[in-house]
């Protein structure tokens, strides 16, 4: 029995088959690349010493997910496979409610004409918007404030109602808080197309030498420093937590929700103080404006993970920024090197 991992070769995808092959888990993956390298699933292939069986294709074509069901017996699918740039999800809304809504519609229902009903559902912090108080409890109100984040929100809503229809749906919906790092081997990473979305692989290139200078999105909002504050998590801690959900999954629990971040919240400036602390290099930025949808600080309440699925991150702002830098410093152009 294998495991179907959407978007297996993007940067969480790439990092939980390590995770998966390593505890001897079949795994399929489909992925349309828009965002990724096939690079990534060969150097998982080379870290682990086992094979990848890989469907190169969009979520949102059934045919495509008809047959892979019809050739492995898939126990549990993992659901990366979405765009996630907030300010990209802004100017091109149709674009993330197509593929990240949709494409979950059509993947569910090839689930369930397969007779396959666990999901883990790789669903974000950006669904709880503007946060009335913190830390984040899985109870707290939700109301995103761009389409990234509303285009999650709609797909958990979505798969709540899917689990109410039906007894035998499992259905993990695990909000990330802020991924970083890398694995520590430095193989493999976050290597984004074009100018980086998210702050670690855009003070990472800087640092490399790819990029002249990190813009930092406004520096008045109501935190310590002026600039955003966010929960970030080792990406190998976020990857476990997945075989964690997997292992929930198996006990029938119905629909469940966790928080998977570190509780402690670091400023933008402190995770560019922290970087050049551990590449030795220096990190220089610029205040820009705010981005449309941006929030000043998001953290998260880690308990119920801790308390049902016997999950917490282990590892340190240290570990994040040093394993970012090995990736990067080995990789500088990324995957095409």
């Amino acid at each position: 029995m294998a495991i179907l991992v959407t978007g297996g070769a993007g940067y969480i995808g790439s990092h939980t088959l390590v995770e998966l092959l390593n505890s001897d888990q079949p795994v399929v993956v489909i992925d349309n690349l828009c965002n990724s390298s096939p690079e990534a699933l060969k150097r998982v292939a080379a870290i682990t010493g086992k094979n990848v069986n890989f469907y190169q294709g969009d979520v949102n074509d059934r045919g495509l997910l008809d047959k892979i069901f019809a050739e492995h017996s898939i126990e549990s699918v993992i659901h990366f496979a979405g765009l996630k740039a907030v300010g990209e999800s802004v100017s091109q809304p149709l674009r993330y409610y197509q593929n990240n809504v949709s494409g979950t519609l059509v993947l569910c229902q090839a689930m369930a004409a397969a007779g396959c009903f666990n999901l883990v559902f790789s669903s974000s912090a950006t669904v709880y918007g503007d946060p009335q108080e913190l830390p984040l409890t899985e109870q707290s109100p939700t109301g995103a404030t761009n389409p990234y984040g509303q285009s999650k929100l709609m797909v958990e809503l979505m798969l709540k109602d899917l689990a109410k229809s039906e007894s035998r749906w499992n259905i993990a919906l695990l909000r990330y808080f802020n991924p970083v790092g890398a694995h520590h081997s430095g193989q493999i990473g976050e290597d984004p197309n074009d100018i980086p979305n998210n702050l670690m692989p855009f003070i990472s290139q800087v640092a490399v030498g790819k990029l002249s200078q990190l813009s930092v999105f406004g520096n008045d909002y109501d935190t310590p420093d002026g600039t955003g504050v966010r929960d970030y998590i080792h990406v190998v801690d976020l990857a476990i937590g997945h075989l964690k959900a997997l292992a929930k999954l198996n006990q029938n629990p119905g629909l469940v929700t966790y928080n998977l971040g570190t509780g402690q919240g670091y400023s933008v400036l402190e995770m560019v103080a922290a970087f050049e602390n551990a590449s030795q290099r220096p990190v220089p930025y610029q205040v820009v404006a705010r981005r449309p949808g941006d929030i000043a600080a998001c953290y998260a309440q880690v308990s119920l993970a801790e308390q049902e699925l016997g999950w917490r991150a282990q590892k340190t702002l240290e570990d994040m920024t040093a394993d970012s830098w090995r990736w990067q410093s080995q990789n500088p152009q990324g995957y095409q090197d």
